[in-house]
């Protein structure tokens, strides 16, 4: 007998030294058989159809399953079909099929899958008896959904919007092919790199009953294990009302594997068990007490009689058969000889959720949690923190599409299905939206693939974005009432667009997917001479022409700006004509001499003044003018670098792990050569710090930020040596080892530099195991006065002194860091040269809140800026040019973001608004209060005729879920009530989001023309604004090709698309 079966105590459960197991001997498998197949009562409604368990026995919970990564050393397709095994072995159509086939060949069994896209493309290339087959497997249980996102996306670089995107993506497809029998109750979550406290409060909303980790820092860990608290309830926000967003959450035992020896995978190399004890390979015996001694081991780490072991692991299951009639073995040997000579374990097929559900029934109060799993560490010196920032250039062409996105459904919901079907061809925001949640895999957007997967990712985003364009441009002409030769230039953020820069005339539709009016600073690259640029009134408006630095040897590239004005969910076309070929108005960078004693170099508008030294070149002081406040502040670029003979031993920087060679990084150069542009519209500071290494600081009219636009690499590694470069302030604030970073983009967590709230944490890396996620925004304060950063994409950053803000923003490195990529970050190709943007605020801390709540909201989704030659021809016969349209009839209050428009079937929209404040946050404006709307006559294209409000994946009606109920240490919180709808009066508290399927009737006559202007019935002031005259020239379309190629370019180019439009 083992040591489990001397074990003393009682746990939750019932389960102690004294009684014997009350269950007999399996039934005979027919009998089984009849009863989870034939049995009319047996429905997967909750969890009901859980096995049977043993509460006076310790019960090991098994979990067949795979983890099938959506790209990683292989891309998505090749994983699918299994091409290239030589690479990396992973076939999971073969997975599937084994599985099935396996499920069905014995009842007892059970399995978990996770990602729905594989799954979905499997489940469309079965026969409908496969299918049917597949239904009653998930009706009885048997086959269960786990998470059930498209992908598992990753925690730390990913956008919550698009968390919630590709979540409702994958759950949808299971509500739509097996109705509530297919909804995950478990959140599942057992290889990203550390857990944001965000995902937790996301998962709570969407109705999930539980959470399962599998990597958690290896100190944390530790600790856990010795006080038994691998189980806790985790707090999820700091605004919302308990229990909204609190989870249950487990850390898995093992990451995902199986326990070592315990593993009958192709992958695997353990001995098949044999029970033959004639045979001369029998292991039994041996094995059957291994497995005994892991129970124990387990039994001692948790809290009640119920343990779990993931038998599983990468692209496990190909010949699932070898799995499971192993495991069989192991049921029978435990299950019926053990038992018989006194063992307490009782061994069974099971599941997440029945595992969860065995955990809520011993009714326990669990510790609570309520920061994040953040950093995560393997190991001393072993930080998993350079993922934050590893490939830029996808970072940055995730987050633009994602911006795109959003444009591309609103658009199909105000312009109905001629947004799909036009003048243009069939347009189609579904392949975006599934590239996108492809992105948000944890080995995508985390830059933790190999490059040829990489820029597989790449292709993936360039196609949608194709269908998208032609989407675009139906719902632009049907729309504004005119057909153009629309087109979008990605290349904007390198001064390239071939219709500008090529026409002496053209248009700029300009589209706002915010709820709010916005004003906007536009840059285009055009042909030399004086531009004339006229408002959608057709009033001249303020605009100026520079001509930008180049090489040595190229001619300087002019730019065209002008500040544009866009409504709310809406459109504004502006018209520009060059009237001249003389460069009356260009504005040409003057070079600075830099020598001791001249004057102080200045540029400043009338809110911001930023101040340079002229010796350096370098900031060295920011002025809030409108708030009197005066920060001396200085900025400039370092970089790490490690090599194999890093002084800290033999842990190498790599594309998921942080391990610098040194405390200090290296000063790039002591100053910057600096050349000045100042014009009514801009000034601007352009610094050289190095062959590789420039930067403009920039200062637009009205602007209430700092604008710092970088361009880093090629990174130079001809020395021998990877390099991890970082942009840094300095400041004389008082922060006390405090800094702040936000939560995928919503809520914002206090960081405490070598600190973790939960443990005592032993410091390995003073750099590297300071690092967070910065996904938006980072800030210091000293209570009074706050510096805040925005990010245009996520990357990694700390605090590492008092008073210093640092942001890493490119790597290059030379070596793999042992984590299975077996591939260098060295980037070869795309992802050289990068080019990004920090947007700079200093506030007193009392307005700090709203300036970066509302930029934040502003950059994440700019205007999208689409050109045309002009000269089109009317959408149809009497048709008249609107060049101005918004699809509000009135504006949303600051403090509200719309999350979602889009359509959801025929006559059905899915809208989701959002309290984009936390509690306390903004007491000046009151932002931080409930804040309550009015949806009747809302929007102008549709009106609600009826609203029926759901979870936040859209899953399940909001008024039915019922969650499973959990206490922690501080006590049980009563759910709150779900508010009666009224479209009239929907309230959101702080940092509430709530989604609604909305039924909606169109307005036909909303975009359909009448013959004259004086006839057009406007809805609302401002609502739609018509041109004087109709539009006659013929309509060409530049779609298709034109648009991949363009997307193309973004990958071979490997630089950054910044808002286009505008830098």
């Amino acid at each position: 007998m083992t040591a489990l079966g001397r074990a003393s105590g009682v746990r939750a459960g019932g389960w102690g030294q004294a009684g014997r197991a009350v269950r007999g001997s399996p039934p005979p498998l027919t009998f089984l058989f009849v009863v989870l197949v034939a049995a009319p009562g047996t429905r997967a409604a909750g969890y009901e159809t859980c096995p049977m368990v043993q509460p006076d026995m310790l019960n090991v919970h098994l979990l067949a399953h795979t983890h099938d990564d959506v790209g990683w050393i292989k891309t998505m397709d090749q994983y699918y079909y299994g091409v290239q095994n030589e690479l990396h072995h992973g076939a999971v159509k073969n997975i599937l099929d084994s599985v099935i086939s396996a499920l069905r060949a014995e009842p007892s069994r059970r399995f978990v899958y996770v990602e729905m896209a594989f799954f979905s493309r499997w489940w469309h290339q079965q026969t409908n008896a496969t299918q049917q087959a597949v239904r009653e497997l998930v009706r009885q249980g048997r086959l269960e959904f786990a998470n059930g996102g498209w992908v598992m996306n990753d925690e730390a670089a990913t956008h919550y919007g698009a968390i919630v995107d590709q979540m409702t993506l994958g759950l949808r497809f299971l509500q739509d092919t097996f109705g509530d029998d297919g909804r995950p109750r478990v959140a599942w979550h057992i290889d990203p790199f550390g857990h944001s406290r965000e995902q937790a409060s996301l998962f709570a909303q969407m109705g999930f009953d539980g959470f399962f980790l599998g990597r958690v820092d290896y100190q944390d860990k530790e600790l856990r294990e010795r006080k038994q608290e691998m189980e806790l309830v985790w707090r999820g926000s700091a605004s919302l009302q308990p229990p909204t967003a609190d989870l249950f959450t487990g850390v898995l035992p093992s990451v995902y594997g199986p326990p070592n020896n315990v593993c009958w995978d192709l992958l695997c190399e353990s001995k098949v068990l044999e029970d033959d004890p004639h045979s001369p390979h029998y292991n039994a015996k041996a094995l059957v007490d291994h497995f005994l001694d892991v129970a124990t081991d387990q039994f001692r780490k948790y809290r009640t009689n119920h343990t779990v072991m993931t038998m599983g692991g990468d692209f496990h299951y190909e010949k699932a058969n070898m799995w499971f009639s192993n495991l069989d073995k192991l049921i029978q040997l435990v299950n019926a000889e053990q038992q018989a000579n006194g063992s307490r374990v009782h061994v069974l097929y099971s599941t997440p959720a029945c595992y969860l559900w065995e955990l809520n029934k011993a009714n326990l109060t669990w510790s609570l949690k309520e920061d994040d799993f953040f950093p995560y560490a393997d190991g001393p010196q072993q930080f998993w923190t350079g993922y934050f920032s590893s490939r830029p250039a996808l970072k940055r062409y995730e987050r633009v599409s994602y911006n795109f996105l959003q444009v591309c459904k609103q658009l199909e919901a105000l312009a109905g299905l001629a947004a799909n079907v036009g003048p243009y061809g069939s347009g189609d925001s579904a392949p975006l939206e599934e590239a996108m949640a492809v992105l948000q895999h944890h080995d995508a957007i985390t830059g933790t693939s190999r490059q040829l997967v990489a820029e597989d990712y790449a292709r993936r985003l360039a196609a949608g974005w194709g269908r998208c364009e032609v989407l675009l441009s139906n719902a632009l002409a049907r729309l504004s009432g005119s057909r153009e030769a629309f087109s979008i230039c990605p290349e904007l953020n390198i001064s390239v667009c071939p219709l500008s820069q090529m026409s002496a005339r053209f248009q700029v539709a300009m589209y706002n997917p915010l709820a709010r009016k916005v004003d906007r600073m536009v840059r285009l690259p055009v042909s030399a001479g004086t531009f004339l640029v006229k408002d959608p009134s057709g009033h001249a408006v303020p605009s100026d022409v520079l001509l930008l630095p180049q090489p040595e040897g190229q001619k300087p590239s002019p730019e065209l700006l002008f500040s544009a004005s866009v409504p709310a969910l809406g459109f504004s076309i502006y018209s520009v004509s060059r009237v001249s070929l003389q460069r009356a108005n260009t504005h040409t960078p003057q070079p600075i001499p830099q020598k001791p004693g001249s004057d102080v170099l200045v540029i400043t508008n009338e809110f911001i003044r930023a101040t340079f030294d002229p010796e350096t070149g370098l900031l060295i002081r920011i002025h809030n003018v409108e708030q009197k406040l005066v920060l001396p502040v200085s900025q400039s670029f370092f970089w790490y670098t490690t090599n194999s003979d890093s002084i800290r031993g033999s842990q190498d920087s790599g594309a998921y792990i942080f391990n610098p060679g040194q405390m200090e990084p290296f000063r790039m150069s002591r100053g910057a050569k600096i050349q000045l542009v100042k014009t009514p519209l801009v000034q601007e500071v352009h610094q050289n710090f190095s062959a590789w290494c420039s930067q403009v600081v920039r200062l637009y009219r009205g602007q209430r930020h700092l604008e710092l636009e970088w361009t880093v690499g090629p990174i130079p590694v001809d020395d021998g040596l990877g390099k991890e470069v970082i942009s840094r302030f300095d400041t004389l604030l008082d922060t006390k080892g405090y800094f702040y970073t936000d939560s995928n983009g919503r809520e914002i967590l206090k960081r405490r530099r070598n600190y973790r709230p939960t443990w005592n944490l032993s410091q390995t890396e003073p750099v590297a195991g300071n690092y967070y996620p910065v996904n938006t925004r980072i800030y210091i304060t000293d209570g009074k006065k706050q510096l805040t950063v925005l990010t245009d994409r996520s990357q990694g950053g700390s605090s590492l002194r008092d008073g210093s803000l640092e942001l890493m923003v490119h790597r290059r490195l030379l070596w793999d860091d042992n984590r299975g990529l077996m591939e260098a970050l060295i980037e070869e190709g795309p992802g050289l040269r990068v080019r990004g943007r920090h947007l700079v605020l200093l506030d007193v801390i009392s307005k700090a809140s709203t300036g970066h709540r509302l930029l934040a909201e502003k950059e994440v989704l700019a205007p999208q800026v689409v050109l045309a030659p002009g000269g089109g021809t009317p959408y149809h016969s009497g048709a008249f040019w609107g060049t101005e349209f918004s699809g509000l009839r009135r504006e949303l209050p600051p403090s509200v973001h719309l999350l979602t428009l889009a359509r959801w079937g025929p006559g059905t929209l899915l809208l989701r608004l959002e309290h984009q404040f936390a509690s306390g946050e903004d007491s000046g404006r009151k932002l931080s209060s409930p804040v309550t709307l009015n949806l009747q006559r809302l929007f102008s294209t549709f009106t609600i005729t009826r609203l029926q409000e759901t979870t936040l994946a859209a899953n399940q009606p909001r008024a039915s879920t019922s969650r499973l109920q959990w206490t922690p240490d501080t006590g049980p919180a009563p759910n709150p009530t779900v508010p009666k709808l009224n479209t009239a009066a929907i309230t959101l508290q702080p940092m509430e989001i709530r989604t609604f399927m909305a039924s909606v009737l169109c307005k036909e006559d909303a975009w359909t023309h009448r013959e004259t202007p004086s006839k057009l019935e406007l809805s609302a002031p401002g609502w739609f604004r018509l041109s004087s005259s109709p539009l006659a020239a013929a309509a060409t379309t530049t779609h298709g090709n034109n648009s991949n190629g363009a997307a193309k370019a973004q990958v071979t180019e490997g630089l950054v698309v910044v808002s286009f439009g505008g830098r």
